[in-house]
């Protein structure tokens, strides 16, 4: 009985190995070294000035020195019934942004799914208020959204007193109850088009054959959409979630656009983190920015982590 040995593995010099890594190293380095320094490097000073007594700016001419303070100024801000406030909306505010563009976005999306004449029209229409900026539509609602009743009503508040629904009228952002919750009406409005485009997307990426497939066996139009198409839009809606949950976190220039910001009722914590900014509270500043990275992280991380997984099965 003859064997075969094998012949020895021939091991490649280091200095081989890196020169065959030197011009892909050398090609991405430039956005890795560009990357660490304004992303992860400013992170960790942000994080550092969070933990220092820099609560004022008048350090600078005379007063002490700025010393470690370590989370105390994360104690004192979850413990603020102010910032509690803050996060409060920005809860309330997610949930129903969150809640009305997918419902909006995904009907839409099923309505152009269908033939109907006018696709174009009704896709671009819906598309078009995502190619404005939040800033010009905060303007604009801040004027539908004006809070005068009465004679002296404006906006939508004037629409519903010439229409005869009176009784609708309220103080919209004003209100101290859901004063956010008006806020979230013009964002739906303006990203409800583009989770539209993205369930399109995944309506269109249903292979027909798999429709034709279920139609021989007996199923009706609702069992296809139930039993085959839905379950393909699950990555779809997640990824949804994930993009339109990040963007009302760090809502900003919409609320600054159509409130003041020192405006209570639609106070959330990146307004704070301005107004800390105004103040000179460097300190209670980077802290806030902490929180809300701390948030985003809480949102977005275990979807990368599932994405990874779901592409290396």
């Amino acid at each position: 009985m003859s064997t075969t040995s094998r012949a020895p593995r021939r091991k490649v010099p280091f200095t081989t190995r890196l020169s065959r890594l030197g011009p892909p190293i050398l090609l991405i380095s430039p956005s890795v070294i560009l990357i660490g320094i304004f992303v992860y490097v400013l992170i960790g000073a942000n994080i550092r000035q969070s933990m220092t007594d820099a609560h004022t700016i008048a350090k600078s001419t005379g007063a002490k020195p700025t010393k470690f303070v370590g989370l105390d100024n994360y104690v004192e801000l979850l413990g603020d019934a102010d910032f509690q406030h803050s996060l409060i909306n920005l809860l309330q505010y997610t949930v129903l942004f969150l809640a009305g563009t997918l419902l909006i976005g995904f009907l839409w999306a099923w309505l152009l799914d269908k033939p109907i004449k006018g696709e174009p029209i009704f896709r671009s229409t819906f598309l078009f208020p995502m190619a404005v900026s939040f800033v010009a539509s905060g303007v604009v609602w801040r004027w539908l959204l004006n809070s005068a009743q009465g004679e002296n009503a404006s906006g939508l508040n004037r629409l519903f007193q010439m229409v005869g629904l009176g009784f609708l009228q309220n103080s919209w952002t004003s209100n101290t109850s859901f004063g956010i919750l008006a806020i979230a009406i013009p964002a739906i409005w303006q990203l409800a088009g583009y989770v539209m485009a993205l369930f399109l997307a995944g309506f269109r990426g249903v292979s027909d054959d798999l429709r034709e497939a279920a139609r021989v066996d007996g199923a009706s139009e609702w069992q296809i959409y139930k039993s085959v198409i839905f379950p393909q839009l699950t990555p779809i809606a997640l990824s949804a979630v994930v993009i339109i949950g990040h963007m009302s976190l760090k809502s900003f220039d919409l609320i600054m656009s159509i409130t003041d910001q020192r405006t209570y009722s639609t106070k959330v914590p990146a307004i704070d983190m301005f107004n800390f900014m105004t103040d000179g509270d460097y300190a209670n500043s980077a802290a806030v920015g902490t929180i809300l990275l701390v948030i985003i992280a809480i949102l977005v991380v275990p979807y990368l982590i599932h994405d990874s997984k779901k592409r290396a099965q």
